[in-house]
This record gives structure tokens, sequence and C-alpha cells, in this order.
């Protein structure tokens, strides 16, 4: 019974948030928003592709979830293609992100934060020179 693949990640926020998180990861990262069941709760389904990776669920127990607090979740990675066009985006868009070179593995990589405080990180392949 190995796991084969990652399914999706979840996250939970308030109506407001949870539109400026969807509006974040569609406008910014790149992801689409597409088709969620029926659920009795308010979401969002957001995609790469086929796959619905990102879930966006309303929060609905008392008092308000806490955002920007130390956790034990850093980061949410997703492969991509063209980091200068990613880079021009983000600037465009006033994100602020840091880069690294990891040559050992092949890959760059592009860091940032969404409106809560998640973080996402890009990977590139390293282009050979």
């Amino acid at each position: 019974m190995p796991v084969t693949e990652i399914n999706h990640y979840n996250l939970r926020a308030s109506r407001a948030i949870m539109h400026q998180l969807k509006d974040f990861y569609c406008n910014i990262v790149g992801l689409k928003d597409g088709p969620r069941p029926g659920f009795s709760s308010y979401g969002f389904w957001l995609y790469i592709g086929n796959n619905d990776v990102l879930h966006l669920a309303e929060y609905r127990g008392e008092g308000t979830p806490l955002t920007n607090v130390l956790t034990t979740f850093d980061h949410v990675s997703f492969s991509c293609i063209d980091m200068p066009a990613m880079e021009a985006h983000l600037q465009a868009n006033h994100i602020s992100y840091t880069t690294r070179q990891i040559p050992l593995i092949k890959v760059q990589q592009i860091n940032f934060k969404d409106p809560v405080g998640n973080g996402i990180e890009l990977n590139f392949a390293m282009v050979d020179a």
C-alpha cells in the first residue's frame, strides 16, 4: 500500500481571506479555479491541468483561524517552467521573493509567501550552461 503521489492540500480561512488566497494562487502562482463537488461548505478547488491540488474551504469554527504563526507547515512546492517570466510576473505584482540554486539536484527555486504567510516554492529545472 505505498503512497503514489500527493493528491491535494487544504487551506481553511474566513470567506474574505479565502477569496484573497484564491485570487493570489490563481493570479500570482498560476493555478486555475475549477469544478468543486457540491459540498455544503463554501470553498474552491484550484487546479494544475486536470488535477485539483489546492482546496480552499471556509472555516466555520469558533473564533478566527490564526495566520502568520509558527507551525510545522513550512511551504508547498510546485514544479514550473520559465523562471525569467515568473520573476518578471512577481516583480510586476510587487511580490517579494528570493531565489536560490541547488546544483546537486539541478534545480533553481523562487520562494515567497502567500497573503497569510504560507511558504511557496517554485522549482525550475536548471539550464545547463
